[in-house]
């Protein structure tokens, strides 16, 4: 293929991408970061003292029923495991408490950088907390359809949390 036939093809082709990219038609489903905030603020809100709250109902309304959580590439757990994970944390932790710092979209999905905070009343991770408080990060990817979660890929600082509750 002659130089001047590929850059012509190339040149299409860029123009068609500019096209697709400029329409007003995708232009009205491209997510903001605001709008992403509040799709998935409820999410944040139940992990937020979730023992004060009814966890199952806002589970149900933001995550759809084949929804997983993934802590690395290959295992998860389904949306009535996470449910109950979030209410034991509740009673361990009554005052958890989750604030979203960041959101950022990329398209059909939302990274949010939070931090966690609480005061264990019991031992976390088999380790003695002795009433002391911790602050951790944490990020979340969510992707999201028709409004609600489909699955979440998320790491937490929870190391960060133990060296915190183990300090004397």
């Amino acid at each position: 293929m002659k130089t001047s036939q590929l850059t012509a093809k190339t040149l299409s082709a860029a123009a068609l991408a500019a096209a697709m990219i400029s329409s007003p038609a995708l232009a009205q489903t491209a997510m903001t970061s605001d709008a992403a905030r509040q799709l998935v603020e409820p999410f944040y809100s139940m992990l937020t003292q979730p023992g004060t709250k009814d966890v199952r109902a806002i589970a149900e309304k933001f995550l759809t029923p084949e929804w997983k959580s993934y802590s690395d590439d290959t295992n998860f757990k389904g949306r009535e495991a996470f449910i109950n994970q979030v209410m034991g944390f509740g009673k361990l932790i009554p005052d958890l408490k989750w604030e979203i710092r960041e959101v950022m979209v990329a398209g059909d999905r939302v990274v949010v950088r939070s931090t966690f905070s609480g005061t264990p009343q019991g031992p976390m991770f088999g380790m003695p907390t002795n009433g002391k408080s911790f602050q951790a990060m944490a990020i979340d990817i969510h992707t999201l359809q028709n409004g609600k979660s489909v699955a979440v890929y998320h790491i937490e600082d929870w190391a960060s949390a133990l060296r915190q509750l183990s300090v004397k």
